[in-house]
């Protein structure tokens, strides 16, 4: 028997439930005998009834296995969760909202068993449906975050991701406190194939990913992959003394040798603010690097359980 382990992270998703568990029983009951599944939902702290209804699934589908941890923890330890609970043969990661489509998975599962690859991505072609501005911001974070990183982040990746279990115990063997997890799919390797899908609406309740979140998240997938903003604030540093060095030399030019006086104070009153601006700014680049590691100094758990369901 082989066997395959579902993860689906969960907050706040009572309204999207009943539809997932419905299109996911759709499209596994095709798959052949041999293979058994285990649908591992991760409820990250949810204030709705999400663990009411998973628990009530529990109940009569021996399939599903929960964990309930003790608060929001956030996505990426929900994923993280999964991945070091999960005990199949092949594990893949799907979002509760059904933007990661059910109907996918048995082309997923033949590409890693039948052809010679270790994984599986999804990536969306397109992002119809949401705001231009995010869709604008979140390209240009691709083309920045490639430019920074020796490996490539695909454009439009989902983290629903098909893996064998060699590829899960390398991710899980990044331990890790800041976790940014399409960058340590792409960080372990490994030869993966990638399944192109047009994008497709949630089918009930609301994202919760606002604006700042994703900023948030796209800053920390900078600093956790990549030291050149670092680089970045020295270069600005340099090109400013050499500036300055440059207009004292003009400056003691024009007063000695042309007889010109020296300009009044508001020009050296915006140099001052122009130069505090890129210090603050430089200050602010080595901050989050402290910052970070400063949480993975104190070794906090990545997520604390409260509850788990007793087929475990």
């Amino acid at each position: 028997m082989e066997k395959i382990s579902i993860i689906v992270p969960c907050y706040n998703e009572e309204k999207a439930l009943p539809l997932f568990y419905e299109e996911l029983m759709k499209n596994i009951k095709d798959f052949p005998k041999k293979i058994e599944f285990e649908i591992l939902f991760i409820n990250d702290g949810s204030k709705d009834k999400t663990l009411q209804i998973i628990k009530e699934l529990n109940k009569k589908d021996n399939q599903i296995k929960y964990i309930s941890f003790s608060r929001n923890f956030g996505k990426e330890a929900a994923i993280y969760a999964g991945l070091e609970n999960a005990t199949g043969d092949y594990i893949t990661l799907m979002d509760a909202d059904l933007q990661d489509p059910p109907s996918l998975l048995k082309e997923m599962y033949k590409s890693v068993t039948e052809e010679d690859f270790d994984a599986v991505g999804t990536r969306r072609v397109n992002r119809k449906g949401e705001p231009i501005i995010r869709s604008f911001f979140a390209k240009l974070f691709y083309k920045l975050i490639n430019k920074m990183t020796n490996f490539e982040n695909v454009d439009g990746a989902r983290d629903y991701v098909f893996m064998k279990r060699i590829v899960v115990d390398a991710i899980i063997s990044l331990k890790e406190y800041n976790r940014y997890s399409k960058g340590l799919f792409s960080f372990v390797g490994f030869k993966v194939k990638w399944l192109e899908y047009k994008n497709v609406p949630r089918v009930a309740g609301e994202t919760k990913w606002s604006f700042w979140k994703l900023t948030k998240y796209a800053l920390e997938a900078i600093t956790a992959f990549s030291t050149a903003p670092l680089v970045f604030s020295s270069i600005i540093g340099l090109f400013f003394c050499m500036v300055s060095f440059l207009l004292i030399i003009a400056i003691i030019f024009k007063t000695l040798i042309l007889g010109d006086p020296t300009s009044g104070w508001p020009s050296l009153v915006c140099i001052i603010f122009m130069v505090s601006g890129i210090q603050l700014f430089s200050l602010g680049i080595i901050g989050q690097y402290l910052s970070k590691t400063y949480l993975e100094v104190k070794q906090r758990p990545i997520y604390i359980i409260r509850e788990k369901s007793d087929n475990f």
